[in-house]
C-alpha cells in the first residue's frame, strides 16, 4: 500500500494495523512453497540419521566390513572443513543444527560407551559367560552354591 502525502498521521497509523487483503490462492501458495522443501529436508535428515546410526551401531565391531562402515561414518561426522554440499556441517546447517554441538554429543556418547564397555570387561573376571552364568560359576567355584548338593 503506497502512502499518499495527503494522508494525515492518524490515517497513516490506522493503516498500519489494517489486515491485508489476501486471496485464498495467495494464502495457500505460501504453504505450497514450504511443502516443496520438505522432501529435500527429509532426504538431508536421512543422510544424518544414517551416519549417526552407523557410528553408534558399528563403534565396537571387530569385522573388517563393520570397521570400514564405522570409519567412514566417523570421518564424515568429525570432518570440520567439508566444503561439498553434503558435508556434515552443511547438512547440519540445512537442518538448523549446530554441527559442533552434535559432534560433541556423539563424542560424549562414544566416551560413555567405551567407559561402560571397559568397566564391564575389567569388572568381570570371567569373560565369555553371561552375567547369570558368571554368578553361578562363581558360587560353584567358591563352594557357596548348595543347590546342586540338595541342601
Amino acid at each position: 500500500m503506497a502512502y499518499d502525502a495527503t494522508l494525515g498521521v492518524d490515517e497513516k497509523m490506522g493503516s498500519l494495523f489494517q489486515p491485508d487483503a489476501l486471496l485464498p490462492a495467495q494464502y495457500l501458495e505460501t504453504f505450497r512453497r514450504k511443502a516443496q522443501l520438505e522432501p529435500e529436508k527429509r532426504l538431508i535428515l536421512a543422510i544424518l540419521e544414517e551416519a549417526v546410526h552407523c557410528f553408534q551401531k558399528y563403534v565396537f565391531v571387530r569385522d573388517a566390513r563393520g570397521k570400514t562402515i564405522f570409519a567412514a561414518a566417523e570421518q564424515w561426522l568429525m570432518e570440520e572443513t567439508g566444503d561439498w554440499i553434503f558435508s556434515f556441517d552443511n547438512v547440519c546447517d540445512a537442518l538448523g543444527f549446530n554441527p559442533s554441538y552434535v559432534r560433541q554429543g556423539l563424542l560424549r556418547w562414544k566416551q560413555v560407551k567405551r567407559a561402560e564397555r571397559s568397566k564391564s570387561k575389567t569388572g568381570r573376571g570371567l569373560r565369555g559367560f553371561s552375567s547369570g552364568h558368571r554368578e553361578t560359576r562363581r558360587k560353584v567355584l567358591s563352594g557357596r552354591d548348595h543347590s546342586s548338593q540338595g541342601i
